[in-house]
């Protein structure tokens, strides 16, 4: 990983989570870039520098956030972009290359009901990127114990992984597999990818009717500090598809949450 982006929303906390992200980098050498995207559209009569003086409002807002951070020498960049926010985010990917993405569950919605407000869940749900959800007030920890959650070993590039190779190695983590199997499941889906089972010699094999609900019995006995999950549309978050917003009621988790990219189920 060498590139990482956090985008930065409206909310006073935004600094706690790119300190997080800081934290994080410097354990690996990585370079971080904030993100602000704002949305200016031209009309007739406009006044013909708008989107300067919009830009660099949204600067000195990162300036201002970045001033609450201790960088520990990582490289901090700042990006904006006019436009929507998966729009920047695939410019800024095409540039730069991004490797992971670290943001917080909401960034611009207060509401206490939502696990995933509407800008992140967009970010989570409509990118390929790898991201990483980090709770509100959180303090980066080396992962001591990671948990791998999925309902399909199906996997079409073992690149997958990369993120959470890279930090067990880093950290040295203890990784535990759930292998859940749901209501509807394929015989394709119990063959697992051999480069998923060499992560861990601990699997466990689970069923319930939503890999969620198999996260939550896991959780009661034990106490990964790190869930890893998967990006697809067959997969940890199919019901929740169609919206970006997630309420805490359908999905809560009490620690960072890596979701991978699976781009073709």
């Amino acid at each position: 990983m060498k590139n990482i982006l956090v985008p930065i929303g409206a909310s006073e906390d935004a600094h706690e989570t790119l300190q997080y992200a800081v934290d994080f980098a410097a354990e690996f050498g990585d370079k971080v870039y904030v993100m602000e995207v704002y949305n200016i559209r031209a009309v007739a009569g406009d006044l013909a520098n708008i989107d300067e003086i919009v830009a660099e409002r949204s600067r000195e807002h990162l300036k201002r956030v970045i001033e609450k951070v201790a960088a520990k020498g990582v490289d901090i960049t700042i990006a904006t972009y006019n436009g929507g926010i998966i729009e920047g985010l695939k410019s800024i990917d095409k540039e730069l290359g991004l490797d992971l993405i670290i943001l917080a569950p909401r960034s611009n919605d207060s509401r206490e009901e939502l696990y995933l407000g509407n800008v992140s869940g967009k970010i989570v749900k409509r990118t390929n990127i790898p991201t990483l959800i980090v709770p509100k007030g959180t303090v980066f920890k080396p992962f001591t114990d990671i948990l791998t959650a999925f309902k399909s070993g199906v996997l079409k590039d073992k690149r997958i992984l990369n993120p959470l190779l890279l930090i067990k190695e880093k950290f040295n983590s203890n990784i535990s597999l759930l292998f859940v199997k749901t209501p509807g499941y394929t015989k394709e889906d119990l063959k697992i990818n051999m480069a998923l089972m060499n992560l861990s010699d601990n699997l466990t094999l689970a069923e319930n009717t939503t890999t969620y609900l198999g996260v939550l019995q896991y959780f009661e006995t034990q106490h990964p500090d790190l869930l890893c999950v998967f990006r697809r549309k067959r997969g940890f978050f199919k019901k929740l598809w169609e919206r970006n917003t997630i309420p805490k009621s359908e999905f809560f988790a009490p620690v960072p949450v890596l979701v991978l990219s699976v781009k073709k189920d």
